[in-house]
């Protein structure tokens, strides 16, 4: 039994609580996954490495093998229809199924790749939603049976007023809900809230049969269905975007606790606030969209993506910048100098553990690896300690950062630099720099000093010049190579 005791911050009851697992053998996490219509935007990423990093924590404090993580893929949506249908008319063999299956593996195949890249685990179950059709159309018989669910002209729509206790997890009403709700309005629903879990499909559109005719199911049955298959009907953890807090969650709570009564389906309720880029709504309006593999083709490392994410807590906005960028790459070209030499003899420190285990603070666990990196740059003046730089290594590996190409599925960085021949040779270039310029203030000739400090800025350094004297760090695209000329 583990000594380490986690908090996490329960959407369900708005507070931190206390995480203890139904069964500490068998913990068992579900996170709604994407909808496989197009390249993940950065903002898809977020919720991967909140609740990646969440994966390594338990997987830490409770045993690898104790721990079943699933993620789910919708592979069936009206996005990936339209997608298939504009490939048709514009000339594609095969069938419309066989053109919707084509671009779901196409889109799953891109989204794990980029995924990988920013240094995520693959869960234990990917299920897709086309592999749990039969699951799905039992769980809406259930509900149909137990008076929950009724069908309608061919579609079969989840009757909100049979649960009393729709609502709790977003914290509304259902009068408040009409009153304030985008709802889709339809003759066969018996309340405007009622949501569909089966409608019909047209010949030419993906389908399966079921006692209400062909057709496929909604989105939010998807979820009930694949999390009750894979982990059973209660489970510790429950996971997503809070832009799926309503209605996908609540809809789920409601389809899962009227199918399974005696079961509480998800123990705790987390949620990740959204992405700004700039300060700004990440949009295509305002031109700040862009995708994952938008920015790794930029050269932008995906542990660097990686770093920024994790330097705001989960539960707050996060705005990603060029500067927090090239700060991140700055300070993971630094610490990969430092661990070049580690082994896989550590363990992280309980300080990185203590920090995570505190309702995933990972900007305190970046701080605490800082602390930890400063330490062993001042012992390597003197005689490092084998085992420090191993569990920095380790520390970092638990956060998803500092891992080896096999784990990111790409190299992060182009090289690994010495960090302390590294500073001694920007010290010296500093001194450098500030006698050119004190000689340059006496004679009036800039020239020596403005050479010197072009030719470190192309070997990526960032000069700081003040009255106090001169600071030369390692920037983006750093490149220690070109100091040896200098």
């Amino acid at each position: 039994m583990t000594e380490t005791v986690i908090k996490l911050h329960n959407s369900k009851s708005r507070s931190k609580e206390v995480f203890a697992p139904i069964d500490p053998k068998n913990v068992r996490m579900y996170v709604c996954g994407p909808t496989v219509y197009d390249r993940a935007h950065l903002g898809n990423a977020r919720p991967v490495i909140v609740f990646d990093t969440l994966y390594r924590l338990l997987r830490h404090v409770y045993g690898a093998e104790h721990v079943t993580y699933a993620r789910n893929f919708t592979d069936v949506d009206d996005k990936i229809n339209a997608t298939a249908v504009s490939r048709k008319e514009a000339g594609a063999e095969g069938t419309l199924e066989q053109l919707v299956t084509e671009r779901s593996d196409e889109t799953i195949a891109w989204y794990l790749k980029d995924m990988g890249a920013l240094g995520a685990m693959e869960p234990d179950h990917m299920p897709r939603a086309t592999e749990f059709i039969a699951p799905m159309v039992a769980m809406i018989e259930d509900l149909i049976a137990k008076g929950h669910a009724y069908a309608a002209e061919g579609h079969v729509l989840f009757a909100v007023e049979s649960y009393k206790a729709y609502g709790a997890l977003s914290g509304r009403s259902v009068d408040d809900m009409i009153a304030g709700a985008r709802v889709e309005v339809a003759p066969y629903k018996k309340n405007p809230m009622d949501f569909v879990l089966w409608k019909p499909s047209s010949d030419d559109l993906p389908g399966w049969d079921s006692p209400w005719g062909r057709g496929r199911p909604g989105w939010h049955i998807e979820c009930s269905a694949m999390s009750y298959e894979l982990l059973g009907a209660s489970f510790d953890i429950h996971g997503g975007g809070n832009d799926l807090q309503f209605p996908h969650h609540e809809n789920e709570i409601a389809q899962s606790c009227c199918a399974h009564p005696k079961a509480e389906f998800a123990r705790y309720w987390m949620h990740n606030e959204m992405l700004q880029v700039e300060g700004k709504k990440m949009s295509k309006s305002l031109g700040n969209f862009f995708t994952v593999r938008d920015l790794l083709d930029q050269g932008v490392p995906g542990e660097v993506i990686r770093f920024v994410f994790l330097s705001t807590h989960y539960g707050k906005p996060m705005d990603w910048t060029e500067k927090k960028a090239k700060e991140a790459e700055a300070t993971l070209r630094k610490w990969r100098g430092l661990s070049n030499s580690a082994t896989d003899a550590g363990s992280p420190a309980k300080a990185v553990v203590a920090a995570l285990a505190d309702d995933l603070n990972t900007s305190l666990a970046l701080t605490e690896l800082g602390r930890m990196a400063k330490s062993i740059l001042q012992s390597q003046r003197s005689d490092v300690d084998q085992t420090e730089i191993d569990d920095f290594a380790a520390s970092a590996r638990l956060l998803g950062l500092l891992l080896d190409e096999a784990e990111m599925g790409a190299w992060v960085f182009g090289g690994v630099v010495d960090t302390l021949l590294v500073d001694e040779q920007l010290n010296e270039l500093a001194d450098k720099l500030a006698g050119l310029r004190a000689t340059a203030m006496e004679n009036k000739d800039f020239a020596p000093v403005d050479a010197l400090k072009t030719a470190l800025m192309d070997a990526g350094v960032e000069v700081r010049m003040s009255k106090a004297g001169v600071e030369l760090l390692p920037g983006a695209g750093f490149d220690a190579a070109k100091l040896d000329g200098l």
